[in-house]
């Protein structure tokens, strides 16, 4: 793409259908605006915006406050303010979500994000108010998403392997794990609701995968809600349950056939995974990519 601008390296980069490159995005232009209020701040200490754009995106563990301000439950996922933060986040974003979405598709990258942070953020204010009643605190960040897309594919794919720097290759369960107990290793030494509402999104991207395999997908609400092509298949298959008899009979060159059926395969591979094929569906692919 040389020569052109950023601007258009990236509306490419999102026309590419990747739903973790527009999680990236949204991530960091949250992080840009805010930290531009944060410099304005610092030069200018009686100005409240910080503060206040802060107050509106975090999630509030107290009731009172999260009754006033219940989208808290959304926005505290998309919001960063330190550096490292941020940048830790979407990196494990981009490698583990786009991981998940090679297997189970990219339809369910948004749903299964939020609401891993949703059930991360519930964990949280729970064990606020049970334990530390009264206790004013407030949590940002995307660390519960994250946690809640790496243990979906670890339970997915316990043995599938990534290499880590200094660690070598690594199995991802050993990985989830580890992860898991350092969090509770570090409780004692504080980011107390952090840690709670990784927890929260670990425990939601296991027992998602878990119910997934026996047949319920929990994100299909959520999946029906943001993709249109999902709500026109469903109409489709209405459709179809009361076929409309034509006299008319359009016959196809076997060409046209099969350029037809790769495009409608290769579709559903970028939907729904590779592993969403039929037995016959991946024998006819590999014979077409060979004849090619």
């Amino acid at each position: 793409m040389n020569g052109t601008s950023f601007q258009s390296d990236i509306r490419y980069w999102l026309r590419q259908g990747n739903t973790v490159n527009h999680l990236l995005l949204w991530n960091i232009v949250v992080f840009l605006g805010i930290n531009i209020l944060y410099i304005i701040n610092t030069f200018y200490p009686t100005n409240t915006l910080f503060s206040w754009t802060y107050d509106q995106l975090a999630l509030h563990s107290q009731l009172n406050t999260f009754i006033r301000k219940p989208w808290g439950v959304i926005t505290y996922m998309f919001t960063h303010v330190e550096i490292f933060h941020i940048f830790f986040n979407m990196l494990n974003l981009y490698w583990f979500g786009n991981l998940f979405r090679g297997f189970l598709g990219n339809k369910r990258v948004l749903p299964l994000y939020l609401m891993g942070g949703i059930s991360g953020g519930l964990l949280y204010m729970l064990c606020y108010n049970l334990f530390l009643p009264g206790f004013p605190s407030g949590m940002i960040g995307a660390s519960a998403s994250v946690m809640c897309i790496l243990v979906a594919c670890a339970t997915l794919m316990p043995n599938y392997e990534i290499g880590l720097l200094f660690l070598g290759n690594i199995k991802l369960k050993w990985l989830a794990l580890g992860l898991i107990a350092l969090g509770i290793i570090s409780i004692p030494r504080g980011n107390l609701g952090g840690i709670i509402s990784h927890m929260g999104g670990a425990l939601f991207g296991f027992f998602y995968v878990r119910i997934l395999q026996n047949g319920t997908d929990l994100c299909k609400p959520l999946i029906w809600l943001f993709d249109p092509e999902t709500r026109k298949e469903g109409q489709q298959q209405q459709a179809r349950s009361k076929p409309k008899k034509s006299p008319l009979k359009v016959v196809k060159k076997p060409e046209d056939n099969n350029q037809l059926r790769l495009d409608q395969l290769l579709d559903k591979i970028n939907e729904k995974g590779y592993q969403s094929l039929s037995a016959e569906e991946k024998a006819w692919l590999d014979k077409v990519s060979k004849e090619n």
